[in-house]
């Protein structure tokens, strides 16, 4: 390894990946942070490398490892739980070994071996320049510093000349579609990936500069995208997307989730969320997101789920079971418990998991919550199963629950 500077100035031990001549034939170093997520690896001159100090630290590092040499030095055991919080806050990836000699590490290896290095820099998507953050696997030809993609039908050129001709006649200004959701500026598109093909592969590559894990290039046909936009004078700009499979046997209600890092932090990957579970609840089943989610993607289902039970268990009287709260909420029961587990409100007692908790508790976790950023509107979603639903709808406990909550109070007059 070597000591690589940092764009905030500071030193950080790197491991070198790969090697090119620069545009003045000087070599360029591609370098990956130990300990930090493959989205920050660069490609940078040897200005910015320290062989010598990466020498004396990891000849520092080992002598301070070995039990002869330290015996006064006992680090702290880092326990499973402990090890799952530092990964997390840290954005600590898991490599292939992390997984055993399974055929997923086989898989896994195979996939870091292919992606070690960024095909694609940098990306211009409408009015904004976004580096990539992970490979991408665009035709070999499209390999380039900066890629340019048109906003509205995601044409990608490598030159922004191409770009500028392309836009002057490319009449769409929306992506394909249903719009199934309109609030203010906010608009949701439905696409069937069976008649809008190359709009979604395009799609999924593009999400895939941005996501590690997600494989779904070019056998689009069984899902549908749901595609969230903002309007303006020149349109309806694409801000993120969500695909769900048209039938998931494994009651998945996301297979793929991306919000463009130009609009992150400000409540719209949440929304789709939502939008993701209020669908579930308009088909009577409960959901969850396909795995494994991203490190951000973790942290967005937890908010998520963690509020919206909290939420319910605020207005809740009496005893309550996971699967009341599934009945409502549609998420599935596993994430229940994961999410009740991780602010110690549930156990495991005779045989059954037990909420064990108190208004006054529901009020403190809550007031540790925002109300989210970007507020989404059940009522502005125009969208139900093209379907008949498999079962008799007041036979199903999710329908007739939520169904029971909508119905007007005694005494309310319905003409007013």
């Amino acid at each position: 390894g070597v000591m690589c500077r940092w764009r905030d100035g500071n030193q950080h031990r790197a491991e070198i990946i790969d090697r090119k001549p620069g545009p003045d034939g000087r070599p360029l170093f591609y370098v990956h942070y130990v300990q930090y997520n493959k989205r920050l690896d660069e490609w940078v001159d040897s200005g910015r490398l320290d062989f010598a100090t990466a020498a004396r630290k990891t000849a520092a590092h080992t002598l301070a490892e070995d039990p002869d040499e330290s015996s006064t030095a006992t680090p702290r055991k880092m326990t499973r739980n402990m090890k799952r919080k530092y990964d997390a806050i840290n954005h600590v990836e898991k490599h292939s070994e992390d997984y055993g000699d399974s055929a997923l590490a086989v898989l896994e290896r195979e996939h870091e071996e292919r992606t070690k290095v960024k095909n694609i820099q940098k990306v211009e998507f409408g009015r904004f320049l976004m580096d990539a953050w992970y490979y991408s696997p665009y035709p070999t030809e499209f390999t380039t510093d900066t890629l340019y993609i048109c906003e509205f039908c995601l044409k990608y050129m490598k030159k922004r000349s191409t770009l500028l001709k392309h836009k002057a006649n490319c009449t769409r200004r929306h992506p394909p579609g249903d719009e199934i959701y309109s609030h203010d500026d906010i608009s949701m598109f439905e696409i069937n990936a069976s008649d809008s093909k190359l709009y979604c592969q395009n799609l999924c590559l593009l999400a895939k500069l941005f996501l590690d894990h997600k494989t779904l290039y070019y056998d689009v046909e069984p899902f549908h995208f749901y595609v969230l936009t903002q309007a303006d004078e020149h349109g309806k700009h694409v801000v993120g997307y969500f695909s769900k499979e048209k039938r998931s046997l494994d009651s998945y209600n996301l297979a793929c989730i991306m919000t463009l890092p130009a609009y992150q932090r400000r409540g719209y990957g949440r929304f789709l969320i939502a939008m993701s579970y209020e669908i579930s609840k308009r088909e009577g089943k409960t959901g969850s997101p396909e795995k494994p989610l991203s490190d951000l993607g973790k942290l967005s289902y937890m908010s998520y789920w963690t509020y919206e039970i909290l939420t319910f268990l605020r207005s809740y009287k009496g005893n309550v079971s996971v699967r009341d709260v599934a009945n409502v909420t549609c998420i599935c029961e596993e994430d229940i418990v994961t999410a009740l587990t991780s602010l110690n409100l549930i156990k495991y007692y005779k045989g059954q998991h037990v909420i064990f908790i108190t208004p006054k508790l529901v009020l403190e976790h809550l007031e540790h919550f925002r109300p989210p950023p970007l507020a989404f509107h059940p009522e502005s979603l125009h969208w139900f199963p093209r379907q008949p639903l498999d079962e008799d709808p007041h036979a199903n406990p999710i329908l007739r629950t939520l169904r029971s909550m909508d119905a007007p109070a005694d005494g309310d007059d319905d003409d007013d």
